[in-house]
């Protein structure tokens, strides 16, 4: 298993994905009002943040990408799913 907890760079992919994941899901579905906004962003962007990492990898592990795709790749793609399916 990767350790992605030390890497600085890793963290740009993972705010990068977290926030494409949660305008995504904002303009997939489209909230309300300003409030619902907010916190549908607030909770993708935590979502993205905190489960990106183990979300890539399970996402490669099933896709059987493990092999092909880089850390920051797994980073980038695990946040956003993370943060779109919050």
């Amino acid at each position: 298993m990767n350790d992605f907890s030390g890497d600085p760079s890793l963290w740009l992919e993972r705010t990068l994905g977290a926030a494409a994941g949660a305008l995504v899901s904002l303009v997939y579905m489209v909230p309300r009002g300003r409030q619902e906004a907010a916190s549908r962003l607030a909770a993708g962007l935590v979502c993205g943040l905190v489960f990106g990492g183990e979300a890539g990898l399970w996402l490669a592990g099933k896709l059987y990408l493990a092999d092909r795709l880089s850390a920051s790749e797994i980073m980038l793609s695990g946040s956003a799913a993370a943060s779109l399916s919050a």
